[in-house]
């Protein structure tokens, strides 16, 4: 336990003690899956705490990966698409909308602003079935069928719209809190050098905003992919289904095959683990920059 001199200091002790033991506590759920995932399923229900004896990782990958029932990689692929094209969505979306209530001095801007943070302590369970009422209702609306490509039920339009709708709240938020950061300066002697306002956010603000931005993909790609409730309920009867969807599927009514339960979590565990180590830097600096700047 060293200081920033370089010196030991007993005082940090307990806090060095208290981190590791959190660490260590949090990891336990990760450690059982990643042992269980290499076992087959006899071995865990026997004892779930012990070391494989014979590790059976890969062929329990291969067995979830080719799965004909599940469709493992259509689901992966599902949820690449979903995650990526509703968080770039968001972030463009939220920034230009932080930007131009930031910018507009008035108490009708005000008011946007404070029914968007207002939004984010509705719970989710409030207005879930109304949104699934009134998905439908628009479609019969429109005349859309099972056959119809692009449906807001079943499809890719309806869930990506329904993350734009649930994660703008907390990403214009942080976005506001940011823009105010950046010198109004910029803005007006881009303006008097010909650049138009479109031009002005995305080659002047919006290359600012990165820290803020980067913490805006973490957040909502990590809450996106490890979604089940929403997807459940606007993908179920459909073509398309997620990953937490996917391993939902290996829960059976009166077989529960754990081996591919326990490596399919760990193999949608995988992706965003590696995106949060790159990117994890960026959290606590764009959060706190995002909510006290200004």
């Amino acid at each position: 336990m060293m200081n920033k001199k370089g010196k030991f200091s007993l005082s940090a002790l307990p806090r060095e003690i208290l981190a590791i033991a959190l660490f260590l506590i949090y990891m336990i759920p990760f450690a059982i899956v990643l042992i269980n995932s290499a076992k087959p399923r006899l071995e865990i229900i026997v004892d779930p705490l012990a070391i494989p004896t014979n590790p059976e990782l890969w062929e329990n990958i291969v067995r979830v990966w080719s799965h004909p029932r599940v469709q493992y990689a259509s689901s992966f692929f599902s949820s690449v698409v979903i995650t990526a094209v509703s968080v770039c969505l968001l972030v463009l979306i939220a920034s230009m909308a932080a930007w131009v209530l930031v910018r507009t001095k008035t108490k009708l801007s005000s008011a946007i602003f404070m029914i968007f943070v207002a939004a984010m302590v509705i719970p989710f369970q409030v207005v879930m079935f109304p949104l699934i009422n009134w998905f439908f209702r628009i479609e019969q609306f429109l005349g859309l069928s099972a056959r119809t490509p692009f449906r807001l039920l079943g499809d890719y339009p309806g869930i990506i719209f329904a993350y734009l709708g649930f994660g703008s709240s907390l990403s214009i938020f942080l976005f506001h809190g940011f823009t105010k950061s950046v010198p109004l300066e910029l803005e007006e002697a881009a303006i008097i050098d010909g650049c138009s306002r479109p031009a002005t956010f995305f080659k002047i603000v919006f290359p600012l905003l990165t820290p803020i931005a980067v913490t805006v993909i973490i957040l909502n790609g990590i809450w996106i992919w490890n979604d089940f409730l929403l997807p459940f309920l606007l993908l179920m009867g459909g073509n398309v289904q997620t990953l937490p969807l996917a391993v939902q599927s290996f829960v059976g009514a009166f077989v529960r095959q754990w081996e591919l339960i326990l490596t399919s979590t760990l193999m949608a565990m995988v992706p965003i683990i590696v995106m949060f180590l790159f990117l994890q830097k960026y959290i606590v600096k764009g959060m706190v920059e995002g909510s006290v700047k200004g």
